[in-house]
């Protein structure tokens, strides 16, 4: 193949970004025939899940944004270059981009200044490359076009899977370490990124005393480097609240699964894939109307205003207080999140990529996805 794929992902924690680019690599390999698939360039510290990627380079020279803007250049001199986390070697032509939303342009106060500085210099180059940019939602390409002036027809959506927790066993024992009991808690997903509303879930919570069994779980936790806020404005000690932390892929599984609903009130999304697993493992969800979110979700999810920590409580009251309700939003997320499939995202990345290379599509057969 005339492609490779920048595999600097492979060195880092899994969070939803770096999720994408390893389930669309896994998937892209898969189809291909037997011997011939992408090859992934990765630096010296690749990691699990990354390092179970098949067809791999080790590049030993450097790390980090370094070896992406140094050492990856040079290894794919003559290559055409897949790169799936938004950033790519800024002065190497033939690229494919993969830019999941314009978040340092549109809420530029989320970010630390360091971090902002350096999405924005690779932002501004980007055009000057002629790439062919991949984003995940409409929404994102409506804002990649506006912020970076390519043409309409040069950005290409294509859509995050949710199946890849078919190969993930639950961990139930989470919910005796957490102290809770099917469908009487709500699991808030996200890191203390500004723009996932944390606040705006506990100031709703406040308003919540009268669902005095229903637990709030909190998942998940801030990277300093990236995100510019502190903790919590307004932090809550609540006896409702449940501080979870990082937990697995494999008990958050079980936690949707258990869950009576997902509230998930972002404020700013490329796409929002934590609403799609919830629903992919039977979780209701609330989620935000902002953004993309609503583009991801269809109607299977209920919606709330993020802005309005009234709107919130009632929300989350009108789902943990009817049970009926809960099962029609369960099964109508179970439908609308099985039409996502990483299969069909590869699928589409390697039409683009086989045309960009001028090589056939005649080899890619579909295979069966590994269990």
């Amino acid at each position: 193949m005339a492609f490779a794929i920048n595999g600097k992902f492979t060195s880092q924690p899994i969070t939803g970004v770096q999720r994408v680019a390893y389930e669309l690599t896994r998937a892209m390999q898969m189809r291909a025939v037997p011997g011939d698939e992408p090859e992934v360039f990765v630096p010296p510290n690749v990691v699990e899940p990354g390092s179970l990627l098949k067809r791999q380079r080790r590049f030993r020279w450097l790390r980090g944004t370094l070896w992406e803007q140094i050492t990856l250049p040079i290894a794919a001199r003559g290559v055409t270059l897949l790169n799936l986390c938004n950033t790519n070697p800024l002065f190497k032509h033939g690229q494919i981009v993969m830019v999941h939303d314009m978040a340092v342009y549109d809420v530029p106060q989320g970010f630390s200044r360091r971090f902002r500085l350096w999405y924005r210099v690779c932002f501004t180059l980007l055009p000057r490359t002629h790439p062919i940019v991949l984003t995940v939602s409409t929404f994102s390409k409506t804002r990649i076009c506006h912020h970076l002036k390519i043409d309409e027809s040069r950005v290409k959506v294509v859509a995050p899977g949710a199946d890849h927790l078919d190969r993930i066993v639950a961990d139930p024992s989470v919910l005796q370490r957490l102290e809770l009991r099917k469908d009487a808690y709500c699991v808030i997903v996200g890191s203390l990124d500004p723009r996932k509303n944390l606040q705006g879930v506990l100031d709703a919570i406040e308003r919540l005393g009268h669902l005095s069994e229903v637990k709030f779980v909190i998942v998940g936790r801030k990277n300093p480097r990236i995100f510019s806020s502190a903790e919590p404005e307004h932090p809550v000690h609540s006896r409702q609240v449940v501080w979870a932390g990082f937990v697995s892929d494999e008990e958050l599984k079980a936690l949707y699964q258990s869950a009576g609903c997902l509230v998930f009130p972002s404020l700013y999304e490329g796409f929002g894939l934590p609403p799609l697993e919830a629903m992919y493992c039977g979780c209701p969800v609330i989620a935000s109307a902002c953004a993309s979110i609503p583009e991801a979700c269809g109607d299977a999810a209920m919606y709330c205003d993020p802005t309005s920590a009234d709107d919130i409580a009632a929300k989350v009251t009108q789902m943990m207080s009817d049970a009926v309700l809960r099962q029609r939003y369960r099964i109508a997320g179970l439908l609308h999140a099985r039409e996502f499939r990483w299969e069909r995202a590869a699928q589409k990345v390697l039409e683009i990529l086989y045309i960009q290379t001028g090589e056939r599509l005649a080899e890619l057969t579909p295979r069966a996805s590994a269990s």
